[in-house]
């Protein structure tokens, strides 16, 4: 099965997004991409706007439908993704995958080698605070709550709430994929938006095909 990719392309001006000054290049090194290394272009996503920016909005719906259909994100360079560190490897805690045009050999674990030194700050802290607790312990501090089981009914209340929001989130972001497919492609049925979903292998919530009443529900909520 071949890889399937969604491109992001992205402007910093609107000079810019008006002339495809910048735009066409992207879009090359993205077919020139396909081209040298296979794959299917699912979908794609472009936006006039600052990479300084973390709420983009194109971005956003690009790395939710790379995420659902368990795509891979495609870029032409690394700047037009972002050249900010957190931004970057907020991609790989959602587990979303993204390859750039210029350097395919750049992979995720390329990317935590930049992210090592904070990691390794953050190990250094877990470190300190088992040596506190240790050396508190030893003095006779007693630690633990002694109000446990009324944490742990708190708790499966928690994981409820945490499973309804959950599909809550779930919802939102296949929702502007529905949006997405039907504005590129005018599909005008819930049958054929089904179809356009599973052909990209996208799944609902329990992991299961779309179907006819599950796009209607799903409509009726936009």
């Amino acid at each position: 099965m071949s890889i399937r990719y969604v491109a992001y392309f992205r402007v910093s001006t609107q000079k810019q997004g008006r002339s495809g000054l910048g735009l066409d290049a992207q879009k090359q090194a993205v077919k020139d991409f396909l081209q040298q290394f296979g794959g299917e272009l699912v979908t794609e996503y472009m936006e006039v706007e600052s990479g300084k920016r973390i709420d983009r909005p194109e971005f956003t719906k690009a790395a939710d439908y790379a995420e659902l259909a368990n795509a891979t994100l495609l870029v032409a360079k690394l700047d037009r993704l972002s050249r900010d560190l957190h931004f970057v490897t907020s991609l790989q805690k959602r587990g979303i995958r993204f390859k750039l045009c210029d350097l395919p050999e750049i992979d995720n674990l390329t990317i935590h080698i930049l992210a090592a030194m904070a990691e390794h700050e953050a190990r250094m802290i877990s470190v300190r605070t088992k040596q506190a607790m240790t050396e508190a312990k030893r003095r006779g501090v007693v630690m633990g709550n002694p109000q446990l089981s009324l944490l742990r009914n708190r708790d499966v209340g928690n994981a409820n709430q945490q499973r309804v929001q959950a599909q809550r989130v779930w919802q939102s972001k296949i929702v502007k994929v529905i949006q997405h497919l039907v504005e590129m492609e005018q599909l005008d049925t819930c049958q054929a938006i089904a179809d356009a979903l599973n052909s990209r292998g996208l799944t609902t919530h329990r992991g299961k095909a779309f179907s006819v009443p599950t796009v209607s529900k799903l409509r009726r909520s936009i």
